[in-house]
């Protein structure tokens, strides 16, 4: 069976709708969460997540949710929640997404807090909550080669996921599920989509957007590997919520995730199909294509 690949006319078509078009669009296949202060989105936010814990709790309901480890602004406003208002956490369950691994496929220690998911979290996160109201330490999962398994058997004996949030890079990976790229190896939509937890080595635009966003260029200074959740358990959630606010670099990725059909080219494409609620989170200007105010009467992409 043939796949799904976008087309040149497609991009251009997602790419020209104006942006205050973009939450009404009838073709939209997410909703759009948009506005022009980023740390007033991201408290919005902080106030979800906490707001389904104390929900959960009321009923007796366990709280499960895969967290990335870059949005602090989300994370205080829950913090802060938690604490003053005495929110406990006893029932929920936090698998966090990814680990960056060396170039050997092996963890960093802990004490390296720029490449330790787990350091990072356990001094940003744990750290800053009651030990009255916090997670059990036992409900607490960071992915490990050592036992890749360990968080989809986990998952799936809890039921799956309440809640995902992610970033998502300029072409869809969410964790580090990236689009497979091979000239000897093709990796099927379905494949794609029951991925088990694993490491993963990082391709070169990713390594490239994050040495020139954070190591002035510096290539060499990124890790060449990861390990990551896989899509099979991300995709057993009943909400997902992306957070996209790095401006110019994410405007076609934005557009791809409102519209397009589910392909492996931009994995981010296959929440739709599978998760029931999908909240794309940007500031205005992230969502603004380019294409849609400067070119539409140039031949781009024709």
């Amino acid at each position: 069976m043939n796949e799904y690949v976008i087309s040149r006319e497609e991009l251009r078509k997602w790419c020209s709708v104006p942006v205050d078009e973009l939450g009404t669009h009838p073709d939209r296949k997410m909703e759009l969460m948009m506005g022009e202060d980023k740390t007033a989105l991201l408290e919005e936010i902080g106030n979800m997540i906490t707001d389904e814990v104390i929900a959960n709790n009321a009923v007796g309901k366990n709280t499960v949710w895969i967290l990335p480890g870059g949005i602090g602004k989300v994370y205080d406003v829950f913090i802060r929640r938690v604490n003053e208002e005495r929110i406990s956490l006893k029932n929920l369950y936090v698998f966090h997404v990814d680990q960056w691994l060396d170039w050997e496929y092996r963890l960093f220690p802990t004490t390296n807090l720029r490449f330790s998911m787990k350091g990072k979290m356990l001094q940003s996160f744990y750290a800053k909550i009651d030990p009255e109201l916090n997670v059990p330490e036992g409900q607490r999962y960071f992915p490990d080669p050592a036992d890749p398994d360990l968080i989809d058997n986990k998952i799936e004996e809890l039921g799956g996921v309440d809640t995902i949030l992610g970033g998502v890079g300029c072409k869809g990976l969410i964790g580090w599920n990236e689009r497979p790229i091979s000239n000897v190896h093709h990796i099927t939509l379905e494949q794609y989509a029951n991925s088990k937890t694993r490491a993963v080595h990082m391709t070169d635009e990713t390594i490239i957007a994050y040495a020139e966003r954070e190591f002035g260029g510096c290539y060499e200074a990124l890790p060449p590997n990861g390990i990551t959740i896989g899509m099979k358990s991300m995709l057993t959630a009943k909400r997902a919520i992306f957070i996209v606010m790095t401006g110019s670099w994410k405007e076609t990725v934005v557009r791809v995730a409102m519209f397009s059909e589910p392909t492996v080219e931009y994995p981010v494409t296959l929440f739709p199909k599978y998760v029931p609620q999908c909240i794309m989170c940007c500031d205005r200007k992230t969502a603004d294509h380019v294409i849609s105010r400067e070119y539409q009467d140039a031949p781009i992409l024709r």
